[in-house]
């Protein structure tokens, strides 16, 4: 039994000792693979030059190819943003009001 036992444990020790020299073998091929990235250098594209004209053309294209992608609201949907923008400004303006109202009284009967 203690055999048995003993063999166990040096197997398990076996395993975790092959476990972190795994990882530091990936580690380190991690880090050369990287290395080697950083030294190669992206080759550059040529650009093809296009016209004056038909960059403008491929503008208006593509701005209207983005229009076609907008979702415009709704009748009803443009009231309720109008209203609650009109509430806000009046809940504010009201607010700022109120503030400088207070800001004259204490300057009046606070401060000599």
């Amino acid at each position: 039994m203690k055999k048995q036992e003993k063999e166990t444990t040096k197997k398990k020790n076996v395993k975790k000792v092959t476990k972190k020299e795994e990882k530091k073998v990936v580690e380190k091929e991690v880090e050369i693979k990287d290395k080697k990235e950083k030294k190669e250098k992206p080759k550059k594209e040529k650009k093809q030059r296009v016209g004056f004209f038909k960059s403008i053309f491929n503008f208006f294209k593509g701005v209207k190819n983005e229009m076609s992608k907008v979702v415009w609201p709704t009748r009803r949907n443009m009231i309720k943003y109008s209203i609650a923008t009109i509430i806000f400004i009046i809940a504010f303006a009201l607010y700022f009001y109120g503030i400088e109202v207070l800001m004259a009284w204490l300057k009046d009967n606070i401060v000599v």
